[in-house]
């Protein structure tokens, strides 16, 4: 099957979202991470995109308010819906009481507590599903029943111009760099960094990094058309998006170099590694980027310019100290 070719959002309308966004969002910070470098060796030069310090914890919040902001009155009038195992969750409840409408979302009985709670907190309604495939095909009843829009977790042109943003300030913050490093569940915050920095320096490098557990954008990518796992498997809840679809995917194609994978005994090295290099205590899905330079990229970068995308760190202490190897 040919693949559809979805135009991702263009560069001069991401830096007019980003003026949107502003009134709600900050813009995260760009650093050196040098005791990394000396750490991994390879004369690789590391930087890290903090975007677990955005609004909310993690990325998401962007994708939520563009999709949000972009509804009718009568759409805000009824109401939000979202699917999410916590990080989407708690963006979507956060844009519905930023612009003033109301969020019912369904999450995951595997969802951490704080999470829950968080979301809440924001004022949304939460409904908890088993898995994954039944907690879309639930919200997706609530939005047939109730007449809600659904803010989808990773698909869609407003989800990946919001994402796209990050890109965008990655490229204003360090200026030429010759390789990026994003995490991808869904493929909705690669879709959107990838196509910006596309655009904006063409030359550099993109790699996506899966959990082993949760490959369905690597399955995309091998048989050219979105696709889905039939079991989730890895402690990167965040990164266990059960399908890939149609845009985020053909853009993920259309601009990603190449994937990697990496499997939780890495991801749980990169949790301790980050900790004791940089004093970040951070969920797996946020250290998948340290775990992909750490491993399968580590030769291949050498010399390199290299950014990271640490994408969000909802996490509360008992989890990590559980999941975490700190010695």
């Amino acid at each position: 099957m040919n693949e559809i070719r979805a135009e991702a959002p263009q560069i001069d309308d991401v830096r007019r979202l980003r003026d949107e966004l502003r009134a709600w969002l900050v813009e995260t910070p760009v650093i050196h991470c040098r005791n990394l470098e000396r750490q991994l060796g390879n004369d690789i030069e590391i930087w890290g995109k903090l975007e677990f310090l955005q609004k909310t914890g993690t990325f998401k919040t962007r994708g939520a308010l563009a999709t949000v902001l972009g509804l009718t009155d009568g759409e805000l009038a009824a109401g939000i819906t979202a699917v999410s195992a916590g990080n989407h969750a708690i963006a979507a409840a956060f844009a519905a009481k930023a612009i003033g409408t109301t969020a019912k979302v369904v999450m995951m009985r595997s969802a951490n507590p704080a999470r829950v709670a968080a979301c809440k907190a924001y004022g949304a309604e939460v409904i908890m599903s088993d898995d994954a495939h039944s907690a879309f095909a639930l919200a997706e009843k609530i939005q047939r029943d109730e007449g809600r829009f659904f803010v989808h977790p990773f698909e869609g042109e407003t989800v990946v111009s919001g994402t796209a943003t990050v890109g965008l300030e990655i490229c204003e913050q360090i200026g030429a760099f010759d390789a990026l490093i994003c995490p991808i569940g869904g493929g909705g915050l690669c879709a959107g960094v990838s196509s910006a920095v596309k655009q904006l320096n063409p030359d550099c490098e993109v790699f996506g990094v899966e959990p082993t557990g949760a490959d369905s954008m690597r399955l995309s990518f091998l048989q050219g058309k979105a696709t889905r796992v039939e079991e989730v498997n890895t402690i990167a809840d965040s990164l266990g998006a059960p399908f890939a679809l149609p845009y985020s995917f053909s853009v993920c194609h259309q601009n990603v170099d190449e994937l990697v994978m990496v499997d939780d005994d890495a991801l749980r090295d990169s949790m301790g590694l980050l900790f004791r290099e940089m004093k970040l205590a951070v969920e797996p899905a946020c250290a998948a980027t340290t775990a992909a330079i750490s491993g399968p990229l580590k030769e291949r970068l050498s010399g390199k310019k290299v950014v990271l995308v640490f994408c969000g760190s909802n996490i509360d202490a008992q989890t990590y100290l559980r999941l975490a190897y700190l010695t």
